[in-house]
């Protein structure tokens, strides 16, 4: 199994997405990229930590490879939009991919250019790719939370 993080809006809704991809044995949600310990998501939410609210998702690779989650990564959000998703905004919402090893470096790297070239969007994509750093899983009632809600 091998790891991807991914932020791209309110993590419920990314997490949605990925749940939904042939491959994906897990997701959480959860903080990644600030400079606070152990953020609460109030913490997150008021700006202070420099955390994105991100998806990490669990897969197997001979299942799906790693450019179809970048797939799903880029068709959920508008990698456009700096520090901001529809009504959400603020640095917790960015669009960002946090990489686990070199070689997603690399194939983040070359999809994002892939996307840059393909005529797509008329502005920039401002999508960040940085490495991975400590993971900060949200609360229980933040996991897969449209599923639970969908169930009441």
């Amino acid at each position: 199994m091998e790891k991807a993080t991914f932020g791209a809006g309110c993590f419920w809704g990314v997490e949605a997405a990925f749940r939904k991809v042939r491959g994906v044995i897990s997701t959480s949600v959860g903080y990644m990229g600030g400079h606070f310990e152990n953020p609460s998501y109030l913490d997150v939410l008021s700006r202070i930590t420099g955390h994105a609210e991100v998806c990490q998702v669990e897969y197997d690779p001979s299942i799906a490879r790693y450019e179809q989650l970048l797939d799903t990564f880029w068709h959920i959000h508008d990698p456009t939009s700096l520090n901001r998703q529809g009504a959400d905004r603020g640095e917790q919402y960015r669009s960002v991919i946090f990489y686990h090893s070199l070689e997603q470096l690399e194939i983040a790297q070359r999809s994002k250019k892939q996307l840059e070239h393909s005529g797509k969007y008329d502005k920039p994509i401002v999508t960040q790719i940085q490495p991975a750093s400590p993971y900060w899983l949200a609360t229980e009632e933040h996991q897969q939370y449209l599923e639970k809600k969908r169930r009441r």
